[in-house]
């Protein structure tokens, strides 16, 4: 079985007594592939370094979490930018809004949001947007910005079948995690009814982890419990959940052409 982690933190701290362990448990249950999101000024170097370490199986993205959209965001897009100049990314992400823990800066979040949509489409790479609390709303954004070279994800989706629909016409593909395993959470009925060809897999490591590991610290490894979910839901194997989900993410990602380019100093 072949899988992609297409959203993984685990250049984070949670993993430094174990990483090395803890890719090798990933790359036996299948995970060939972990693109990695970042977080603002703080993670770029741990995100990097990640990357250096294992060439052609992390791929970084560069962006500013919405949570990380303070009095200085304004900085910290500019170091964004400055990063976007310096190299090529296979993604900008994880950018978007998030309503939960805090609404101060909510159009600051939207006045980064939008900026950094628009870096993406310029540089023709997709977006990876986290969405907590603040779904409908982000999907209306993008509703209103959305062109032929707009494409990207919504990350930890845990949605409406109503608001699955809406993002699968823009084009964007549903990211599932471990949400989708949790007992009441509802996003099992949803994804029923939403074809595979617009799904990608991942885990959010260090976070959400799946059933039977939630409330623990999650890992790459468990986006197979994902995929397993997911294809007793479709009545299908995990393979081809695997195989389905893994196409979708390279369509997405063309980390060869990247690679390349990255490479070259293109």
């Amino acid at each position: 079985m072949r899988l992609i982690d297409t959203h993984t933190h685990i250049y984070l701290e949670q993993f430094d007594e174990d990483r090395e362990e803890m890719i090798q448990r990933a790359l036996d249950s299948g995970v060939e592939q972990f693109f990695l999101p970042n977080i603002d000024s703080s993670s770029i170097t741990r995100m990097m370094q990640m990357e250096e370490a294992h060439p052609g199986r992390c791929f970084a993205m560069m962006g500013l979490h919405p949570c990380s959209v303070k009095e200085n965001f304004q900085e910290e897009l500019a170091i964004v930018r400055d990063w976007l100049d310096e190299r090529p990314f296979c993604a900008v992400g994880e950018i978007g809004i998030d309503l939960y823990w805090d609404k101060t800066f909510i159009e600051q979040q939207k006045e980064a949001f939008l900026l950094q949509m628009e870096w993406a489409r310029e540089l023709g790479i997709p977006i990876v947007i986290h969405s907590r609390d603040a779904t409908d709303l982000l999907i209306d954004l993008v509703e209103k910005n959305i062109d032929e070279r707009l494409k990207g994800i919504f990350h930890c989706f845990s949605g409406t079948e109503e608001q699955a629909r809406r993002i699968i016409e823009l084009g964007f593909y549903l990211g599932i995690g471990g949400v989708l395993t949790f007992k009441n959470a509802g996003l099992d009925k949803v994804m029923e009814k939403v074809a595979m060809e617009h799904v990608v897999l991942e885990t959010d490591s260090p976070y959400l982890a799946p059933v039977p590991w939630r409330g623990k610290r999650n890992e790459s490894a468990y986006v197979r419990l994902v995929a397993e979910k997911l294809a007793a839901l479709k009545g299908v194997s995990a393979q081809e959940v695997a195989e389905v989900t893994a196409r979708n993410a390279e369509q997405l990602f063309p980390v060869t052409a990247w690679t390349e380019g990255k490479s070259t100093g293109n």
